[in-house]
């Protein structure tokens, strides 16, 4: 095997764990606005901020969903039950990505943003640590010849 082709066959578990690294900064870059919005232009960047984290993990989940665990599904059939508690992961993940929506567009308190930030943390935090522990063995091996957006999203 070729050093490109084993490049390639490894990519998958780094992509994943790059693209949750994305998303724990965005995160964090979200929570930071929000501490410091006292002000009209840091009220501007939580909702820059905030939106941006927002629309990175649904569209992370999103390509998950419609790419990756379908070709997981096929290939690893024993992968399914793991596959669908992660499906529900990415449901319960919208339901509060909407709610934290709704609480930013309403001009909610720093004080009930900050309470759904928590949550989405939490939840997202023991998502990715499921995810990887559950996946990245098989995703080191993935022979996959596919564009990196359709499966993971555009991180």
């Amino acid at each position: 095997m070729g050093e490109s082709e084993k490049s390639r066959l490894v990519a998958w578990n780094l992509e994943l764990r790059a693209a949750h690294r994305r998303l724990r900064q965005a995160l964090r870059l979200a929570r930071e606005s929000l501490e410091a919005s006292d002000t009209a232009s840091a009220r501007a960047d939580l909702l820059l901020y905030c939106k941006g984290f927002c629309a990175a993990l649904d569209g992370h989940h999103v390509r998950e969903d419609a790419g990756l665990f379908p070709e997981l599904s096929a290939r690893h059939p024993s992968l399914r039950p793991t596959i669908a508690k992660l499906q529900q992961d990415h449901e319960m993940i919208a339901m509060l990505l909407g709610r934290f929506d709704r609480a930013i567009t309403s001009d909610a308190a720093p004080g009930e943003l900050a309470l759904h930030l928590d949550g989405l943390s939490a939840i997202m935090e023991s998502h990715f640590r499921y995810e990887e522990r559950e996946l990245l063995g098989v995703l080191a091996a993935l022979d996959l010849d596919a564009d990196l957006h359709d499966l993971l999203g555009p991180l």
